[in-house]
């Protein structure tokens, strides 16, 4: 009986492990189109139109900034440093999930948007937090909330390194946010020949 009961056991917690391991949601196969992408991940449309409601950042934004942090990619970390340039070394930050947002600025949108059990890769949980910090980039630094360029740098360097103007030695990181508001407007024209089909599939006999 005791062996029974044991074996059992062992079964379910392979089972369980199993079934976390495959929590991780895979990236969109194209990230470059997001009709493809919301087509091919049922359910974000919705999460990211639930974000653009609350606050007020357009999709393509809050996705292009998102494909720069992450690529889609629900457990992403940053690279690890390497030392004496091959040996794996600690990571820059503790960065983490589709938003790569910091564990200290995550609880302080958990606290903020009383969204206490959001998980960072969980990708409506991930575009809510960008929205969210879109928001405070709006109020603090009064910053548009579709001026992806700015947004983004803002996003990178934090609101108080952003009213000091850390971005403008960086030209790498200008480029960068000069990319992401550029892939911001290839979004905005590709969902405009899709949206309406997604807000068709909307509701208890579509997608979502």
């Amino acid at each position: 009986m005791t062996s029974t009961v044991s074996g059992v056991w062992r079964c379910a917690v392979v089972v369980t492990c199993l079934g976390l391991a495959g929590c991780v949601t895979s990236p969109p196969k194209d990230v470059s189109n997001i009709c493809g992408i919301f087509d091919d991940k049922r359910g974000w449309y919705e999460d990211a139109r639930a974000s653009e409601k609350a606050w007020g950042t357009s999709i393509p934004v809050l996705m292009a900034i998102v494909h720069q942090e992450s690529r889609f990619v629900a457990n992403a970390k940053p690279p690890r440093k390497k030392i004496l340039g091959f040996i794996p070394g600690p990571r820059p930050s503790d960065s983490y999930g589709y938003s790569q947002a910091l564990e200290s600025t995550w609880d302080s949108y958990q606290r903020s948007a009383g969204r206490y059990g959001a998980d960072r890769d969980d990708f409506g949980d991930a575009l809510d937090f960008v929205g969210w910090y879109n928001h405070q980039s709006y109020r603090r630094n009064g910053i548009a909330r579709n001026d992806a360029y700015s947004l983004y740098l803002a996003y990178h360097e934090g609101h108080g390194g952003y009213e000091r103007g850390s971005y403008r030695s960086k030209d790498w990181l200008l480029k960068v946010a000069r990319k992401v508001s550029d892939r911001s407007a290839m979004y905005d024209r590709q969902l405009a020949g899709c949206r309406a089909e997604l807000e068709k599939g909307r509701g208890w006999f579509g997608w979502f």
